[in-house]
This record gives structure tokens, C-alpha cells and sequence, in this order.
């Protein structure tokens, strides 16, 4: 594609910049952070377009980012509409806060939470069993968590079939590998 070339009202510079980010926070997170935290369903950390709608306009990692032995390993390269559950969360968030467009999520445990909190984050979590019907987990319990402002960390404690999780947020990936990796230097074989 041409340089300058419009998708929708984003260039494909800023489209390449969004995933040039993107592979550098996945690149941090590979080299230093503590596998212990990525979920048993997976990780993915994204990164939405300034004009973010839909997921077409998030970036993620295909496949996400699993334990491949004792490694971080992301599965596949870094592309647009690779996350569906965490680009919701950025999403959601955005309507709330532009500024935030970038999460990832990370494996729960109570040790977790408290060094979050430790660390200061702002923390905030909604409850599966109070769902409303007909809307979307994470549309619903992101929202509800970001009427007062976007928090650092929203959590839930899962549900039957739903493994409980942490999202770690923040205005750019950088600083959401950089909010990991202050946990992921805390955290001691004991507490998970």
C-alpha cells in the first residue's frame, strides 16, 4: 500500500505504528515477564487505532500468547482483529477515556491482586452472576467499572466454564508490558 494510503480516517502509518509498538511490548513481556502470570486460556495484550469502532482496528497477537515450557511464546504475529475478548476491553474503555487503548490480560490469584495494590494501581471488578441479559460479559463489566474514570486493573472472579482474570490497562502497550513486568518482578513462587 501507497505511504500516506487512508484505511477508513487512519493512514497505513498509523496503522504500522500501532503494531511497531505493539511487537515492542510483546518483545519486553517474551524476554522478562514471569510466565506464572499468563492464564490457562491464554494471554493477549492489544493496541487500538486512535478512532478505534470495532475490532478490525485493534492489533493483537494471533493466537495469543501462551507457556511454552518454561518461555513466554507468542503464538503468531502481531495483526489487526487478532483479540476478540481484550479488544472489547479496550473498546469499552474507549468510550470512557480515548486515551486508554491498550490492555492485556493476566492470570488471577488473590497474591496478584494484593501486589497490585501494593504497587498503587487503581483497582476495580465486576461480578459474572450480576450480568444483565442480553449484552456481552466484558461490554457490561468493563462499563460498569469506568463510570467514574478507567481504573489500572479490572477483574472478575470467572464464572462455571469462565476462568477468573485480571486486565491491566493503560494508554499505550509500553506501559502496560511496563505495569506487568513491576508485578512480575514482586511476585515469589509462593504466592501462586
Amino acid at each position: 500500500m501507497a505511504p500516506g494510503t487512508k484505511i477508513g480516517s487512519m493512514t497505513q502509518e498509523d496503522r504500522e505504528r500501532v503494531i511497531d509498538r505493539l511487537e515492542q511490548a510483546v518483545v519486553l513481556l517474551t524476554e522478562r515477564m514471569d510466565i506464572r502470570l499468563i492464564p490457562e486460556v491464554g494471554m493477549n495484550i492489544v493496541y487500538a487505532l486512535p478512532d478505534a469502532h470495532g475490532r478490525d482496528d485493534v492489533a493483537g497477537v494471533l493466537g495469543r500468547i501462551v507457556r511454552l515450557g518454561d518461555r513466554v511464546h507468542p503464538v503468531g504475529e502481531i495483526a489487526f482483529g487478532a483479540s476478540d475478548h481484550v479488544a472489547r476491553v479496550v473498546l469499552t474503555t474507549m468510550h470512557f477515556d480515548p486515551r486508554i487503548r491498550s490492555a492485556a490480560n493476566i492470570r488471577f490469584s488473590a497474591a496478584v491482586l494484593q501486589e497490585l495494590e501494593n504497587l498503587f494501581f487503581e483497582v476495580c471488578s465486576f461480578d459474572r452472576a450480576r450480568e444483565p441479559p442480553g449484552v456481552q460479559t466484558m461490554d457490561w463489566g468493563v462499563a460498569s467499572c469506568c463510570k467514574e474514570g478507567v481504573p489500572d486493573i479490572i477483574y472478575d472472579r470467572g464464572a462455571v466454564g469462565k476462568e477468573p482474570m485480571i486486565r491491566v490497562l493503560a494508554e499505550d502497550p509500553a506501559q502496560v508490558a511496563q505495569n506487568i513486568l513491576k508485578l512480575s518482578n514482586r511476585i515469589t513462587y509462593a504466592q501462586l
